[in-house]
């Protein structure tokens, strides 16, 4: 099969290609990518020591040396080591014109978390239907191998392509916070890219390629609720003390209301423009109840409306609050008949791609704090924000590029919707490079549970994203 490019002077044998890439990934990817998941390079916050560990530097070397043997045509490769930060893997291909393509990916790690199936764990590679389980294998470990294939791939057939620069970090799971330092230490030798093209984002089913078109924005702090100096008998108190757990349900419904989860503060909501409207709706239309049924609700429970539209747009385009962690309350087995001096919630609000995250974080701030209940002692501490982002208008070149790989790698159109987690890497790229394309894309679909139990890397999908993107890249050229 031949798949022609958007220059129809130039073909592309697709077939070829794809013997190539199944190859390279059952060959020589598959076996090092269990390599890497063998390694528990947990991303600093949840390592602060990772420096003693090692295990950061471990991974970072065995992709590099996996890049090192692809014999990749004047691949220029260097490890960048910033003093006290997390090292960057960069790679700089030569290309046959003055574009250059900058492609992302990260090797840092999320946790162990509890809940691994028997035969599964975090830090040990399991192969099952196709599926390989292991902590990072899809989030992101697999980018920088696919990134290299694609472009290899090209190679073979002698395919045109632009300078590629593939940019990996390692603070990714933290926030990033290491990368923009590397990006201004990097200004010369990334350049200035007309293309972006991560590989760090979902894809809402695995049969067809997905873009990810915007990015949600996060404020995350504690609201600490005090009303005692010291625990006292409940069967003295109560009745005459205020709950400190009470007063913080009363806090909370002032931003949300309890009963449908709708975030109050009309400073969190913005207005969804008329495109993400159109993509969200054939997003529902494709995958229907999926959208919400691919979770794992327990028997009979059901997603906050089963009207599939506002299900991807709450996830999309509206606020939500989740709260992820709870102090002052101790385990049930040491649970005494004691009214707690205090309680303290960490919430995490999820914002619209286009809400200025600071302002909306003072806006919460202001809410929970002003006259609190009972005169009780109330603070809210704000320990990130981070704004959403919001993908240029897709360049016709581009869509019918993206659409093409689609079609040619899953024989199913591209699907284009919004991520309702935050990749902090996109936002920080399209402000330094505003004229620049994006194509967000990644493997991370129904169940693969990323950051939870039993996380794996479809591996029929990896492969054909890894076309995908050899696709885009000649077209690019053109």
């Amino acid at each position: 099969m031949e798949s022609i490019l958007l220059n129809p002077g130039i073909k592309m044998d697709q077939k070829l290609i794809t013997t190539f890439i199944n190859d390279i990934w059952d060959s020589s990817i598959i076996p090092t990518l269990c390599e890497y998941i063998r390694i528990p390079n947990k991303s600093p916050a949840f390592d602060p020591n990772w420096q003693s560990h090692g295990y950061m530097e471990k991974a970072v070397e065995l992709a590099a040396n996996w890049c090192k043997q692809q014999a990749v045509k004047d691949m220029q490769l260097s490890i960048h080591r910033l003093p006290d930060r997390t090292p960057v893997l960069l790679l700089d291909i030569p290309g046959q014109s003055d574009k250059t393509i900058l492609l992302y990916g990260h090797l840092d790690k999320q946790p162990e978390m509890t809940g691994w199936d028997a035969d599964l764990d975090p830090w040990k590679p399991v192969i099952k239907n196709n599926r390989l389980y292991g902590r990072g294998g899809a989030d992101d470990g697999y980018a920088v191998f696919a990134a290299v294939t694609a472009i290899k791939a090209l190679q073979t057939q002698n395919i045109p392509h632009a300078r590629c620069v593939i940019l990996i970090e390692t603070c990714e799971e933290s926030g990033s916070y290491d990368l923009p330092y590397y990006v201004d230490h990097l200004q010369t030798e990334i350049g200035t890219p007309d293309l972006v093209i991560c590989l760090d984002s979902g894809c809402g089913n695995y049969e067809q390629m997905w873009c990810t078109t915007s990015l949600r924005g996060m404020v995350v702090g504690e609201l600490k609720v005090e009303i005692l100096t010291e625990g006292v008998h409940s069967g003295s108190a109560s009745g005459i003390v205020p709950s400190s757990f009470r007063i913080l349900r009363q806090l909370l419904s002032r931003v949300e209301n309890e009963n449908t989860g709708e975030i109050l503060l009309e400073a969190l909501h913005t207005n969804i423009p008329d495109d993400r409207l159109t993509q969200a709706k054939a997003v529902a239309d494709t995958l229907k109840d999926n959208i919400w049924q691919d979770f794992p609700f327990v028997k009979n429970a059901k997603p906050v409306t089963q009207k599939n539209l506002d299900l991807v747009l709450n996830h999309t385009w509206k606020p939500a609050l989740s709260i992820t962690g709870m102090a002052g309350i101790p385990p049930l087995e040491n649970a005494g008949n004691v009214l707690r001096p205090q309680t303290t919630a960490k919430l995490s609000f999820r914002l619209p791609p286009t809400c200025h995250a600071e302002q909306a974080g003072i806006k919460i701030k202001n809410i929970l704090e002003a006259n609190p209940p009972y005169a009780a002692k109330v603070e809210f501490k704000i320990q990130s924000s981070t704004n959403g982002w919001n993908a240029p208008v897709m360049a016709k070149w581009l869509e019918k590029a993206v659409n093409k790989a689609s079609q040619d790698y899953f024989n199913k159109p591209a699907l284009y919707w919004g991520e309702g987690g935050s990749i902090p890497f996109m936002g920080m790229l399209g402000e330094k490079f505003p004229q620049a394309q994006f194509v967000i894309t990644g493997v991370l679909g129904p169940h693969s549970n990323a950051h939870g139990p039993n996380e794996f890397l479809d591996l029929p999908t990896a492969k054909r994203i890894t076309g995908c993107i050899a696709s885009i890249i000649a077209d690019h050229s053109i």
